[in-house]
C-alpha cells in the first residue's frame, strides 16, 4: 500500500483543461514559501553588512558584491535551470536549488574572509536560488489560466512579507548568539525549499496532446472511417501473422486508453524535442518583451538601494529614513495585489495594462529627484512601492499570455528572458553609483532607473503590434496567412478522397491502346 502511495504522489497530475485550482493551490502555497526563502533573504540580507564589514575589516563596496553576484548568477543561468527542467522536471531541480541555496548559506557563515562568501552565496547560493524560483513559477503558470495573474501576484508577496518577519528576528537573534550563528540559522531554514519543491507535482493537460477525453463527433466518425479503411486494406497480409494490428480502436484519438500513455508522453517530453526551445528569439514580439525585461531591471533596485541614504542626505534621522522603506514594502504588497486583480479580469489586454503601470514607475522615479522632507518622499515610496509591486509581479507571469509567447513556450521563454535581465542587474548598480560619485548627490541615482524605465515602456508598446505581424509587411503577412490554413486544408482530406480525385483526373487511354 505505500509502494502505491509513493507511486501515486510521484504521478503527473492529468486534466482535460487547466484546472485553475486542485493542486494549483498547493503549489501556489509552494510558491509564495520559495519566495520567502529566496528573494525574501537576498532583501534581508542587509541586515549583515555592518557585522561583515567590521568582521572582514572591508568597505561597503566590497561586501555589496556579495549580492551583487548572487543576483547576476541567479538571472544569469535560468536558461541552465530552464534545460534542467525539461529533462529531469521541476521538482528535482527545486529541491537540488534548496540544497544549494541552504549549503551556500551555511558555508558562508565559516568564512574567513570576503571572497569565500563570494563563492558561498554570490555562486552557490545563486545557483541555487535560479533553480529554486523559476520553475516553481512557471509550474504555477501550467496550473493556472483564468486565476492566474491573481494566484501569481497574491503568492509573490511573499517576499515583502520575509522583509517584515526577518529583517527584526535576525537583528534579535544576532544580538543573543552573533552574526554567524544567526546566519547558520537561515541557512537551515532554507532547507524549506527542498518542502516546497517535493510538493511540485507536475501536470498534464491532455487536451493539448489533440487527445480529448470525448472528442468531436465528425472527429470520431473520421478516425473511425480511417480505422476501418486501414483494417480493409492490411486484414489480407495480416492474417496468421502474429503480430498485432496497431490500427486498433484502442489507439484512436479519445479513446481513455489512449489518455494515459498520451499524458507520460508530455509528462515525459517530446522525444527529439529541444530542451531549451531558443526558436522564441525568432517572435519578434518575444524579442521586443526580452528587450522590456532588460531595461525595466535597471528600476527595480534603485528604490530600496538609495531611498535610506537619500533620506540621511535630505536631514532625516536613521529611523525616519528607514520608515521610508517600510512603507515602500507595504505598498508593494497592495501593488502586486491590485495588479492581480485587475489582470483577472475579462476580457482585457494585460500587456497594456502593464504599459500604464510602467509608465507610472517612470514617473514616479522622477518625482524622487524633487522631493523635499519626510513627507514628500513618503509620498514617492508608497506610490513607487505600489507601482514596482504591479510590475514585479506579473513581468514573468505575462509570459505566459498568448500576446507574448503562451503557455506552451512559457518555460523555454522565462529562461532566455531572465538570461537577459542579468547583463542590467549587473550593470545597473555600477552605473547609478557612478552618477552618486559624479553629483555627490543620491537624487541622481533614479535618473538612470527613470530613463530606463521610458525606454521600456517602448519596447513593451511594441510587442502586441509585433506579435500580430503589424510590423511585417502586408504580402508577408497575407503569405503567412494563408499557409498554414491551406496546409491544414489539406491534412483534413481523407487520404482515399485525394486519390480517388487525383484518378478521376488523370486522362484515360482510348479503348484498345496501351498508354505510353
Amino acid at each position: 500500500m505505500s509502494h502505491k502511495r509513493l507511486q501515486l504522489c510521484c504521478r503527473a497530475n492529468v486534466y482535460t483543461q487547466v484546472p485553475d485550482g486542485g493542486w494549483g493551490w498547493v503549489v501556489a502555497v509552494s510558491f509564495f514559501f520559495v519566495e520567502v526563502f529566496t528573494y525574501g533573504i537576498i532583501k534581508s540580507f542587509g541586515v549583515f553588512f555592518n557585522d561583515l564589514m567590521d568582521s572582514f575589516d572591508e568597505s561597503n563596496s566590497r561586501i555589496s558584491w556579495v549580492i551583487s553576484i548572487c543576483v547576476f548568477v541567479l538571472t544569469f543561468t535560468a536558461p541552465l535551470s530552464t534545460v534542467l527542467s525539461s529533462r529531469f522536471g521541476h521538482r528535482p531541480v527545486v529541491m537540488l536549488g534548496g540544497l544549494l541555496v541552504s549549503a551556500g548559506m551555511v558555508t558562508a557563515a565559516f568564512s574567513q574572509k570576503v571572497h569565500h562568501m563570494y563563492i558561498a552565496i554570490g555562486v552557490v547560493s545563486g545557483l541555487g536560488f535560479c533553480f529554486s524560483f523559476l520553475p516553481t513559477v512557471t509550474i504555477l503558470s501550467q496550473y493556472f489560466d483564468k486565476r492566474r495573474s491573481v494566484v501569481t501576484a497574491v503568492a509573490s508577496t511573499g517576499e515583502c512579507f520575509a522583509m517584515f518577519a526577518f529583517a527584526p528576528a535576525i537583528t534579535a537573534l544576532k544580538e543573543m548568539v552573533g552574526w554567524r550563528h544567526s546566519m547558520l540559522f537561515v541557512g537551515l531554514l532554507q532547507l524549506n525549499l527542498v518542502v516546497c519543491g517535493a510538493l511540485l507535482r507536475p501536470i498534464v493537460v491532455v487536451g493539448t496532446l489533440g487527445t480529448p477525453e470525448t472528442p468531436a463527433p465528425e472527429h470520431r466518425q473520421e478516425a473511425q472511417y480511417m480505422l476501418e479503411n486501414e483494417k480493409t486494406r492490411t486484414s489480407i497480409d495480416s492474417i496468421d501473422s502474429g503480430v498485432e494490428l496497431t490500427t486498433s480502436p484502442k489507439n484512436a484519438p479519445g479513446h481513455p486508453a489512449a489518455v494515459e500513455p498520451a499524458a507520460e508522453l508530455q509528462a515525459r517530453g517530446r522525444p527529439g524535442a529541444p530542451l531549451l526551445d531558443f526558436s522564441v528569439l525568432t517572435e519578434r514580439g518575444f524579442v521586443c518583451y526580452t528587450l522590456f525585461g532588460l531595461f525595466v531591471t535597471l528600476g527595480f533596485f534603485a528604490p530600496s538601494l538609495y531611498i535610506i541614504p537619500l533620506g540621511l542626505s535630505l536631514g532625516l534621522d536613521r529611523d525616519r529614513a528607514a520608515l521610508l522603506l517600510c512603507a515602500m514594502a507595504v505598498a508593494e504588497v497592495f501593488g502586486r495585489i491590485g495588479a492581480g486583480l485587475v489582470l483577472n479580469r475579462e476580457p482585457i489586454r494585460k500587456v497594456y495594462i502593464e504599459l500604464v503601470c510602467v509608465v507610472l514607475l517612470a514617473l514616479s522615479l522622477f518625482t524622487f529627484t524633487f522631493a523635499k522632507g519626510f513627507w514628500g518622499l513618503m509620498a514617492c515610496s508608497v506610490f513607487s512601492g505600489a507601482m514596482i509591486g504591479t510590475v514585479a509581479g506579473t513581468h514573468i507571469p505575462l509570459l505566459a499570455e498568448d500576446d507574448v509567447v503562451g503557455i506552451q513556450k512559457m518555460s523555454s521563454a522565462a529562461g532566455v528572458y531572465v538570461f537577459f535581465q542579468s547583463i542590467s542587474g549587473l550593470a545597473g548598480p555600477p552605473l547609478a553609483g557612478l552618477l552618486v560619485d559624479q553629483s555627490r548627490m543620491y537624487s541622481r541615482a533614479f535618473y538612470s532607473c527613470a530613463a530606463g524605465m521610458l525606454v521600456a515602456a517602448v519596447c513593451l508598446a511594441l510587442v502586441r503590434p509585433c506579435k500580430r505581424g503589424l510590423c511585417c509587411r502586408p504580402q508577408a503577412r497575407e503569405g503567412k496567412a494563408e499557409g498554414p490554413r491551406g496546409k491544414k486544408a489539406l491534412q483534413d482530406i481523407p487520404e482515399d478522397f485525394l486519390e480517388m480525385d487525383l484518378g478521376k483526373t488523370e486522362p484515360r487511354a482510348p479503348a484498345g491502346t496501351e498508354p505510353v
